[in-house]
């Protein structure tokens, strides 16, 4: 949830430079106030739960700074208690457990200098899984590409508030890959020897061609959701949901051969959607940084020895479901051309490997694109003629990843 820090920091400091203003202000950060953020969500998932806990940071900043050294646990009104260690970046819980209906559950954190948080008592929503994930072509706002929609039903009509994220992987091929790549030799001078009439000769930079090693042409990527994901049915006669989760334009790469797509569904209570919803709903541009400027928003987490002291956060129990679902851009757009490549220009440029002065011989630059890289072997004739491209033209691993995720399916 890397939206979650960034988007709530970027507030933070918008909100202590700007309320009260109503006129243009020059931006500054010598009044930057610090406060603790906690993200944690606690699911019926039987797993190692995780909190996060950190310190805003400011716009000059790098990135969040984790708060290290705390004391995490999370408690239920029948006694049990679930320590949680630090990991990384997180804070994971020793042993793997889920959340039980009915149960009530509070989070309770001490940092290093001392201070004790607590968070109001949550119980868990109602579960209410996935019935699948469609993906159909659509136009949406004058576009054409593809819809994925999540679709669910609680019978019960009492879940009504859903945050999603999803994780979606796709196959990548590189349309320039060659068997053979390219490297520059390096010859040493000879020192000459007049015992045996020899003048010697002097250094050298050659090229040699030998078959690859490792994989290049094929690549898988993935990235997460990175925006806020509501939904609400509480208006509706009937909490049934058909929610527009992704849409990717038909010209998207990512979509060309094979893509996937992980939504996870998490059925939340009416405040921690509320709160959700005001981050997002704050962290837009227009909102934000608008003339008109909210005060501080709390969620659900306060310090015991000072409950004024500004905490930023929500602590939530909550039902989750999920669901994959994989297609090709065949099945969606049988006997279409596919989208552009990642990179535009995968045309191979010329390159004669020789070191007179006139055109056509390149073979200084040829061997400083093979040295540095900016350019890999596409063909080669006689070692002479060499065909170059870009080198996400002709080894996906300059931008993605070679390895196979293990739950891919082709």
């Amino acid at each position: 949830m890397k939206y979650f820090i960034l988007k709530i920091s970027i507030f933070l400091l918008l909100v202590t430079a700007l309320t009260g203003c109503t006129e243009q202000y020059a931006f500054k950060s010598n009044n930057f106030e610090s406060a603790l953020v906690v993200e944690g969500t606690i699911t019926n998932e039987i797993k190692n739960q995780t909190i996060r806990i950190s310190q805003v940071y400011q716009l000059d900043e790098t990135g969040p700074k984790f708060e290290t050294g705390a004391n995490v646990f999370v408690t239920d009104d029948q006694g049990n208690e679930y320590q949680f260690e630090q990991k990384d970046t997180v804070y994971a819980s020793l042993v793997q457990f889920k959340a039980e209906p009915g149960r009530k559950y509070q989070l309770k954190i001490k940092t290093k200098e001392g201070k004790n948080y607590t968070s109001d008592q949550q119980t868990l929503t109602t579960e209410t899984k996935i019935d699948n994930v469609t993906a159909t072509v659509e136009t949406v706002h004058g576009e054409r590409g593809v819809q994925i929609n999540v679709n669910s039903y609680d019978p019960t009509n009492t879940s009504k508030y859903y945050r999603y994220e999803y994780a979606e992987t796709y196959k990548i091929i590189a349309p320039r890959w060659y068997f053979f790549k390219a490297d520059v030799v390096f010859t040493p001078a000879i020192p000459p020897d007049p015992m045996n009439d020899f003048p010697g000769q002097p250094a050298s930079e050659g090229i040699a061609v030998t078959p690859r090693t490792g994989e290049s042409k094929t690549c898988y990527s993935t990235k997460k959701s990175e925006d806020i994901l509501l939904n609400n049915t509480s208006t509706l006669s009937e909490d049934r949901v058909h929610y527009p989760v992704r849409f990717i334009s038909d010209q998207n790469y990512i979509i060309t051969h094979r893509y996937s797509i992980f939504v996870k569904q998490y059925v939340q209570n009416l405040a921690a959607y509320t709160f959700y919803k005001t981050l997002r709903d704050l962290s837009s541009s227009g909102s934000v940084l608008s003339p008109k400027q909210p005060g501080f928003f709390y969620g659900n987490i306060q310090c015991v020895e000072n409950p004024s002291e500004k905490v930023i956060g929500f602590f939530e129990v909550s039902s989750v479901s999920s669901e994959r679902i994989y297609f090709n851009y065949s099945d969606l757009f049988p006997n279409e051309p596919p989208p552009p490549y990642y990179e535009s220009d995968c045309e191979p440029e010329q390159f004669y490997n020789c070191d007179l002065p006139e055109p056509p011989c390149r073979g200084a630059a040829l061997r400083s694109m093979i040295r540095t890289r900016s350019r890999l072997l596409f063909s080669w004739n006689n070692m002479t003629i060499y065909d170059m491209v870009k080198p996400a033209c002709g080894d996906c691993t300059t931008f993605s990843s070679n390895i196979v995720p293990p739950f891919w399916v082709d």
